[in-house]
């Protein structure tokens, strides 16, 4: 076992370390655009992303889910491609492409065959100038992403117990907001308000490319050039900055909403990457929640049997500090407050007792082996040095791996005991109701 976990870091170190120097071409052109290219030569295959630093955190109030639905828009034409042409030019070519929002910035990417790679250029260097907004495009693709919403969250008890926990836990920063936009606000949201958004946020300084696959990095260079350098920059749009008050009290909610099983969601405020504090709690996360060998699988579903799910989820790839989560469905027959209960008591063994040295290994194992992994898809490669860049510089890559490799056993109790506390956590808790003949809501016995 001892050797096999060494072959691993040893893995993780050869695999890495030439994507990270040689392999990276960087620039930027004159209009402020930067462009990443890695040449990757295993198969005939390529990706082309761009990414916009814009995302939920961006939109003013009460016009949520605007960076959503300009996603959406960005495939219904330009001037030179009509409605869903992008998308069939890019399928009559043997390539697939999509797109997603997040908090933080919003994504478009096509893979292609690597002799037809350079249609991405054409095709991104118009729609980041020449899109059109229909109005009759816009109104129907609203209502596309309010039935979105409708099926995603709103008929998904789960989920709307997620999206209140998340609205109770900030009260300042514009986390507390969900990607896909509150329904009212996306009802709001008209024409006008997203060709003022797309013109503010769509700019090639508020931009970058990323390139990855079997490719020449010196031809695509020019390509980029030819295609990007000639679009003219706008006024750079400043990202607001938000501080979050500190939060001095456990916030709790109850949703009533049709479901199954009663569930609860708790959410604890924690620093983002690259704070010191974000590796540890990282590695704390998968002690709890890294798969059927984990403390909360171990514990609640396969001892006490009481929940038929429970799980722990930290992400600290964020621009902002964000939330740790616990997430636990109840049994048939288990009472809801049992199982919050016997969460908490793990999160407090966590605190009393670091993790042994295998369940710390293990964490750290799986954290490296995705990055192993990721270096078999060209998609997941650029797709790991974009998020990286957003948050500063693709090199923060290494900085995390190292940052990882430090972590103790001490850190991990250190940090639950920080930062997942009572007073710093919001709890929501689902309790299923069922709809009667009468069309009146009761509450489960």
């Amino acid at each position: 076992m001892k050797l096999l976990r060494a072959c691993l870091v040893l893995l993780v170190a050869l695999c890495l370390k030439p994507l990270h120097a040689a392999e990276v071409q960087e620039f930027t052109l004159r209009n402020g655009m930067k462009v990443l290219i890695v040449e990757e030569h295993k198969a005939p295959v390529a990706t082309f992303q761009v990414w916009y630093r814009v995302g939920g955190r961006d939109e003013p109030m009460g016009k949520s889910g605007m960076s959503h639905l300009l996603e959406h828009m960005m495939f219904k034409g330009t001037s030179r491609y009509g409605p869903s042409e992008f998308s069939q030019l890019v399928q009559k070519n043997g390539g697939t492409d999509n797109a997603y929002t997040t908090k933080d910035y919003t994504v478009y990417f096509q893979l292609f065959a690597s002799d037809r790679i350079t249609l991405s250029v054409d095709l991104e260097a118009d729609r980041i100038q020449n899109l059109l907004i229909d109005q009759k495009e816009f109104l129907s693709e609203k209502n596309v992403v309010m039935e979105e919403r409708r099926l995603r969250y709103e008929d998904d008890p789960q989920n709307s117990l997620f999206e209140e926990v998340v609205a109770t836990a900030f009260k300042a920063h514009p986390y507390q907001r969900p990607v896909i936009g509150w329904m009212s606000d996306i009802r709001s949201i008209e024409r006008d308000d997203l060709v003022r958004y797309y013109k503010t946020f769509y700019s090639p300084e508020n931009a970058f490319i990323i390139v990855v696959g079997d490719v020449d990095s010196k031809d695509m260079a020019q390509r980029i050039r030819d295609a990007f350098e000639r679009i003219p920059s706008g006024s750079l749009a400043m990202r607001a900055e938000y501080q979050e008050p500190e939060q001095k009290g456990e916030r709790r909610l109850t949703l009533k909403k049709e479901a199954e099983l009663p569930a609860v969601i708790a959410a604890y405020h924690v620093p983002n990457f690259p704070h010191e504090d974000s590796y540890a709690l990282d590695i704390a996360s998968l002690i709890l929640s890294g798969g059927k060998s984990s403390r909360l699988y171990q514990s609640l579903v396969y001892q006490k049997k009481i929940a038929l799910g429970a799980a722990a989820d930290y992400s600290g790839f964020n621009l902002d500090p964000y939330l740790f989560f616990l997430f636990a469905t109840a049994s048939p027959g288990i009472s809801i407050e049992d199982v919050e209960k016997t969460l908490y008591q793990e999160i407090e063994h966590l605190k009393r007792s670091p993790p042994s040295e295998r369940e710390l290994q293990k964490a750290k194992n799986q954290i490296e082996a995705s990055f192993i992994m990721g270096q078999d898809s060209i998609y997941v490669q650029a797709r790991q040095y974009g998020m990286f860049e957003m948050l500063g510089d693709w090199r923060l890559m290494e900085r995390y791996l190292e940052g990882i490799q430090r972590v103790t056993a001490a850190d991990v109790s250190r940090v639950a005991r920080k930062y997942l506390t009572e007073d710093n956590r919001t709890v929501g808790v689902l309790i299923p109701i069922r709809k009667e003949k009468s069309n009146e809501w009761t509450e489960k016995d």
